[in-house]
């Protein structure tokens, strides 16, 4: 049976669709649809319920030295109050997870991974702890909310003080409040906009929503699903687990690279990417020229050999056309170069392009 989120119940108030996704039942979409959620993040602002992922707590003396070992990023220079994206590999250099680093304090960091991922990612870490490192899972004691979109800042400032709010990104505040509710402040996301992630006690969580929900009423802010969230990182190429990467897809096959540190000392997996190089295949963007919707595993295509798979695809709302992202023979790798995509039998004309496919304007 899935797992509710401490906002089950607010989901089905707000006419939320809920469907399973990671081991937990969550809204897909609320009455507004995809495609209004979708332009409410990328014009004004969309709240998502995200407490679905796990939070792992490593602390002790030896903290960061488990942390460089396990992950591929580097944290030695990692200050308090700043965050870190890392994929985590497996001896073979695939991709366990990808996860972010919070530095609370000295010896004292915090932790989140992607919520299907939260009982194997804390079991993967215990298998590989040191001494002088503690591990506490702490994802049943968090709730965890994202404001995303232009407007999310001057939301979040009626609600609290803006010199609370953390101006920089990947940065965050872990003292803050929410109308008197103790809440950490992140400026991160998973949209491709500016935004927060904010974590709180979880049976706070609803409490937050419903404060966020009334406060942004005027600045067309809307309540957004799963579906929104998904073709929201697409447009951002931003890689999701499990499907852009996986224990076989290395993070740097998966475009990467810049969380990688190969001038570090010795990580899990590090060897296996050495020897992996130069890379054989290679992510790319898609962009359909012809018509139809490409999707997640459809075959590419280049004068007429396969050159590789799509690992997620979909109709993206912003951009209006049909984008995916791709796994092909490095070789065969040719921005502006004429592709075509097996959607069921059927042959799609597209060219690979750069990503991402959007970036906001700073």
């Amino acid at each position: 049976m899935d797992k509710k989120t401490p906002l089950y119940d607010t989901h089905v108030k707000y006419g939320g669709k809920i469907v399973s996704f990671g081991g937990f039942a969550l809204p897909v979409q609320y009455e507004s649809g995809i495609k209004q959620e979708h332009m409410a993040v990328r014009t004004a602002c969309g709240l998502f319920d995200v407490s679905h992922m796990g939070e792992i707590i490593v602390s002790g003396p030896k903290a960061v030295d488990f942390l460089n070992y396990i992950l591929t990023n580097d944290f030695t220079d990692l200050k308090v109050d700043q965050a870190r994206y890392s994929p985590m590999c497996n001896e073979h250099g695939g991709t366990v997870d990808d996860l972010i680093v919070y530095k609370r304090g000295e010896n004292d960091y915090f932790v989140v991974v992607n919520a299907g991922n939260r009982d194997s990612d804390f079991a993967w870490m215990v298998d590989h702890r040191i001494d002088g490192v503690e591990l506490v899972n702490a994802s049943e004691d968090w709730g965890q909310l994202a404001l995303q979109g232009p407007k999310a800042e001057a939301i979040l400032a009626k609600v609290a003080d803006p010199a609370l709010i953390p101006a920089g990104y990947y940065t965050a505040n872990f003292d803050a409040e929410i109308k008197g509710i103790p809440c950490i402040l992140s400026r991160t996301g998973y949209t491709g906009e500016d935004g927060f992630e904010i974590y709180m006690a979880a049976d706070k969580a609803a409490d937050i929503w419903e404060i966020l929900i009334e406060a942004g009423k005027d600045d067309g802010l809307l309540p957004c699903g799963l579906g929104a969230r998904d073709t929201l990182r697409m447009e951002a190429a931003m890689p999701l687990y499990g499907h852009d990467m996986n224990e076989d897809i290395s993070p740097k096959v998966a475009g990467l690279g810049f969380a990688i540190k190969m001038d570090k000392p010795d990580f899990i997996g590090k060897a296996a990417i050495e020897a992996a190089t130069p890379l054989k295949v290679r992510r790319v963007g898609i962009k359909v020229t012809g018509r139809g919707i490409i999707r997640e595993e459809c075959d590419v295509y280049r004068d007429g050999e396969k050159i590789g798979y799509i690992t997620s695809g979909t109709f993206l709302p912003y951009l209006g056309g049909s984008y995916g992202m791709a796994i092909v023979d490095s070789d065969k790798r040719e921005i502006g170069a004429a592709v075509q995509v097996d959607v069921r039998s059927r042959m799609v004309d597209a060219e690979m392009v750069k990503l991402p496919f959007y970036k906001r304007e700073k």
